[in-house]
């Protein structure tokens, strides 16, 4: 399955703007061949958390926010998933959503792990650690940002046949390393394919570094985004089963598991 992942350019934005993106990249996506498109954390209303943009994107996974970017992969053909901020009642959640190419709900998961004191004093975390949905015959699993530096977040996936893992991201500078060092490790570690994306650019005093990754279980990076660009860009991977068998055969690290020696 070919995939694309955008990584795009943070700065004040509103909810149309920030539609008005992924539409044009998920038709550039679409024209390409892609399958799949995956967006950044936070994608409806954008980075960085500003409380206007916030109170405007925020709302339920069958609110007008989600109506419109189903709305945007029905149009262009292609699945997507994409980040926004759940409301639920009286609990917000750092949400991603997966939308088949028919615009159809596929899955929801609300980010487990929250960085630092703004996201923890913002949002509610998500209480379940594995989300799955079937697409193009791969079993489709995701995260968020901090979570995938969690090798037991990863290897969870692992354990319930997660082939591909969507990991929409909000990455800053200086922690490049994640996204070249961590990012490639969990995939071969756990034997999967991870797609991670991220914004680029500085506003209001934070710098996101790009580098956008797309990981292989082979322990290959398929593409790695610049730190810094003058643009939305798309990067291409292809999720492949034959190179999912391939690596879990020649490193069967799931299989010489010996997980009685690890409980406490």
């Amino acid at each position: 399955m070919k995939i694309a992942c955008l990584q795009t350019v943070c700065g004040a934005t509103d909810v149309e703007q920030t539609l008005d993106r992924l539409r044009d990249a998920a038709g550039k996506a679409a024209a390409e061949g892609a399958e799949l498109l995956i967006a950044p954390e936070m994608t409806v209303g954008g980075y960085p958390l500003q409380y206007a943009a916030l109170a405007q994107s925020a709302g339920p996974a069958e609110g007008p926010q989600c109506a419109a970017v189903s709305e945007i992969a029905r149009e262009a053909g292609i699945a997507v998933a994409h980040g926004w901020p759940e409301r639920d009642g009286t609990h917000l959640y750092n949400a991603v959503r997966l939308v088949g190419r028919d615009g159809r709900p596929l899955a929801v998961y609300r980010k487990a792990h929250l960085y630092g004191r703004a996201e923890q004093e913002l949002f509610t975390p998500g209480g379940s650690g594995v989300v799955q949905a079937s697409l193009g015959g791969l079993t489709v699993g995701m995260l968020i940002c901090y979570d995938v530096e969690f090798p037991e977040a990863v290897r969870a996936h692992a354990l319930a046949g997660t082939d591909l893992l969507l990991v929409p991201t909000g990455l800053m500078s200086p922690w490049d390393f994640v996204a070249q060092t961590i990012v490639p490790a969990r995939a071969f570690e756990s034997q999967l394919y991870i797609a991670y994306a991220n914004w680029s650019g500085e506003h209001g005093g934070l710098r996101f570094c790009g580098r956008t990754t797309i990981a292989a279980p082979d322990g290959t990076v398929e593409c790695l985004g610049p730190t810094a660009s003058g643009g939305d860009q798309l990067l291409f991977g292809e999720a492949d089963p034959a190179t999912l068998a391939s690596a879990r055969r020649t490193t069967p690290y799931l299989r010489d598991r010996r997980p009685e020696l690890y409980e406490s």
